[in-house]
């Protein structure tokens, strides 16, 4: 037995290990560098060759506009996407595991949700004469139903309820990081709450929140359902738009132009994030 293992033969592969990651790269080339080669093509060679779809979506007011307010968007969700998910995160960082664990769970499930049926339920949620107009309305606190759909205010609300969990997972993971007793001794020191939220947990804190930050920066600046429900053509966003002109308009050229155009600003926070995060953890984290 130990004489045949002994000269069982090595495993093929091809110079330097490649052989094993080959067909992970044949995958990428195929589902990935070719429909992006095949996007850029069309989008410097439909209807004619050359850069006019391009000069058209930098140089009309119109598609400035809608590349404005997809990152006017993103940039809102994202930010309010911080603000609420932090204090959640820290939640489940400091509570007991059992009841943690329950918590989490809540949030997961919420992940396996149809995204339609949720922006759906929204929808209802929103209306004029939606449970929150109502419940505001009955109370007291409003005398006439707010306009909580078909503008930023509804797109906003949806997509921050729909990106929580994409920030919440990295910050839980940083925040359990964190040793509590670097709290304590800056309370030992005479710190307050908040300087020692402001010099110590949130600098902390920072890898996770670029890290969920930028995946739900990107994840918004393609949304298309959610924004197209709850924010109406008058809030139309770069995605929509790449529909509206594939779909509709079968101009294949500028919506090929568009999408690249996303793709490259996608990779370059990508590749920024990297840089900045590689320059931290060279210089120590200062």
């Amino acid at each position: 037995m130990s004489g045949n293992l002994l000269h069982r033969p090595p495993i093929l592969r091809g110079p330097d290990g490649i052989g094993g990651a080959l067909p992970a790269l044949i995958l990428i080339i195929l589902f990935f560098v070719v429909p992006v080669v095949a996007l850029l093509l069309r989008s410097v060679t439909e209807p004619v060759p050359g850069l006019q779809n391009y000069a058209t979506l930098f140089g009309h007011g119109t598609y400035a506009r809608v590349f404005f307010n997809t990152f006017l968007v993103a940039t809102v969700v994202t930010a309010v996407t911080v603000i609420v998910a932090f204090p959640v995160a820290w939640m489940l960082a400091i509570m007991p595991p059992a009841l943690g664990s329950i918590v989490f769970g809540i949030i997961i499930l919420s992940m396996w949700t149809n995204l339609l049926t949720r922006t759906y339920a929204w929808m209802v949620l929103l209306q004029r004469t939606g449970v929150i107009n109502r419940t505001l309305m009955d109370i007291g606190l409003i005398s006439e139903p707010l306009p909580l759909i078909n503008n930023l205010t509804g797109v906003t609300i949806g997509m921050v309820y729909i990106m929580l969990p994409f920030m919440i997972l990295p910050l839980v993971g940083t925040l359990c990081a964190i040793d509590p007793m670097t709290l304590r001794a800056a309370a030992l020191c005479g710190a307050s709450p908040f300087d020692a939220f402001r010099r110590i947990l949130l600098p902390l804190s920072l890898p996770g929140i670029a890290a969920g930050g930028l995946m739900v920066f990107v994840m918004s600046l393609g949304y298309f359902v959610t924004p197209t429900l709850l924010g109406g053509t008058s809030n139309m966003m770069l995605a929509g738009m790449i529909a509206q002109m594939i779909q509709s308009l079968l101009n294949w050229g500028l919506g090929s132009a568009a999408a690249f155009i996303l793709l490259l600003v996608t990779m370059a926070l990508y590749a920024l994030q990297l840089r900045l995060v590689g320059a931290k953890r060279m210089t120590g984290g200062i």
